[in-house]
C-alpha cells in the first residue's frame, strides 16, 4: 500500500532551501507504486507536481495538491558490443552519480555533463547540457508511465522533440507521463571527446594534460567538476538551483547591433540565422553579479545563479529574478526566460 502523507514541509526537498508545504506528499520507488497511486482519489482529485532532487524548482508558496517524489533507482546494461554500450537508468538515480558510474567504467558521452544537479528523470525534460554536450545526443529512449492509465510507453529521441533546454515533456507531453527510466547510448572506445570549451582546455592544461592528445573520459570529467565547483555554490551550504535563466537566442541582426555597441559581448552560433548570447554576461553588465539583498542575492562568481543565504523566501527570490529580467530587457532589448520551474 502506497503511503501518502499530509501537510509535509518541502524544505528538505528543494535545493533553494525555501520552506513551503505540500498538501499531500508521497515517494515512489517502483513503477507499480506509481500505477497504484494513479488509481487513488487523492491523485485524481488534486493538482500534482513531480519532484526529483528539487534542484530545478522554486516554491513561491505552499502547494495545495499532491507532490510526487520519484525515487526509482537502478542502472543496468541493456545491450553492448565492442564499440558501444546502452545503459538504462531509473528516473530517481542522481544524475551525477550516473555520470561517475560511466566515467569509472570508461564509457564515453556524459563526462562533460558532470556535477549537474538533479535526477536522471529530469535530464530529458530539460535536455540538460554543458560544455558543448546535450543529453539529447546520448538518449536512445525515454520510458514514461501514462498519467491517466498507468501504461508504460517508450519514446525514442525523435519523439522527445529535443531542442535547446526543451523537450516534448515540457510542452505537448507535459503532465501526461511520469518518466520512469532513461536509456543512453555510450561509447566503450574511440571516444569522441569534446574539449572545445576554453575553460576545459585551460583546466586540463593546469593539470598538465594535452587536450588533443592525452585527454580521457576521466580527465574531462575531473576538469568539468573542478570548473563547476569553482563557479557554483555548494547547495549544502548556500541555497541555489544552478542557472536560473536560459541563454537567450536572438535574431542575428539584433546580435550584430548589440555587438557593435558592446564589442566584448560573446556570441554563439544557433540555428535558423539566430545567435545565442550569454545570459550571465548580460546580467553581469547590468551590475547584478555578486549583489546581495538581505538573505538572497546573485552569486559572486556566476551571475546566472541566484542564491538563498538562509531564511530567504521563494517570493523574494522570484522578485529578484523579475527585477534582473526587467533590467536586462531595458538595457539590451533581450527578454530572459527562466530555466527554473516556478511554483
Amino acid at each position: 500500500m502506497i503511503n501518502i502523507e499530509k501537510n509535509v514541509s518541502l524544505l528538505p526537498y528543494n535545493s533553494f532551501s525555501v520552506d513551503a508545504v505540500a498538501g499531500y506528499f508521497c515517494k515512489i520507488t517502483e513503477v507499480h507504486q506509481l500505477q497504484e497511486l494513479i488509481q487513488s482519489s487523492i491523485y485524481q482529485n488534486n493538482p500534482r507536481y513531480i519532484l526529483g532532487e528539487g534542484s530545478n524548482v522554486l516554491f513561491t508558496k505552499d502547494f495545495q495538491g499532491l507532490v510526487i517524489k520519484i525515487e526509482i533507482k537502478g542502472i543496468e546494461i541493456v545491450q553492448e558490443n565492442e564499440e558501444r554500450i546502452m545503459i538504462k537508468a531509473g528516473a530517481g538515480e542522481p544524475w551525477h552519480g550516473l555520470v561517475l558510474h560511466c566515467v569509472m567504467n570508461d564509457w564515453g558521452g556524459l563526462e562533460n555533463l558532470s556535477l549537474i544537479p538533479g535526477t536522471v528523470g529530469a535530464a530529458p525534460i530539460q535536455n540538460i547540457g554543458a560544455y558543448g554536450v546535450e543529453i539529447k545526443d546520448r538518449i536512445e529512449n525515454v520510458e514514461g508511465v501514462d498519467a491517466l492509465t498507468g501504461e508504460v510507453h517508450s519514446f525514442n529521441s525523435v519523439e522527445c522533440r529535443f531542442e535547446y533546454r526543451e523537450s516534448a515533456f515540457k510542452h505537448e507531453l507535459k503532465g501526461k507521463y511520469f518518466i520512469s527510466s532513461v536509456t543512453l547510448s555510450l561509447t566503450k572506445k574511440n571516444h569522441l571527446l569534446n574539449t572545445d570549451y576554453g575553460a576545459i582546455r585551460d583546466t586540463l592544461q593546469e593539470q598538465n594534460v594535452n587536450a588533443l592528445r592525452d585527454a580521457t573520459v576521466k580527465t574531462i570529467s575531473d576538469a568539468v567538476i573542478r570548473i563547476r565547483r569553482l563557479k557554483l555554490p555548494d547547495t549544502a551550504v548556500v541555497g541555489s538551483a544552478g542557472s536560473f535563466f536560459k541563454n537567450p537566442t536572438i535574431p542575428r541582426k539584433h546580435a550584430e547591433l548589440l555587438q557593435h555597441e558592446y564589442p566584448s559581448m560573446p556570441l554563439y552560433h544557433a540555428v535558423n540565422q539566430n545567435v545565442k548570447i550569454s545570459a550571465g554576461w548580460l546580467i553581469e553588465q547590468c551590475g547584478w553579479k555578486g549583489k546581495r539583498i538581505n538573505n538572497i542575492g546573485v552569486h559572486p562568481h556566476q551571475a546566472l545563479v541566484l542564491v538563498n543565504y538562509g531564511g530567504g523566501t521563494g517570493k523574494e527570490i522570484f522578485q529578484l529574478a523579475m527585477n534582473i529580467r526587467d533590467t536586462v530587457n531595458n538595457k539590451f532589448g533581450v527578454l530572459l526566460e527562466t530555466e527554473v520551474n516556478i511554483l
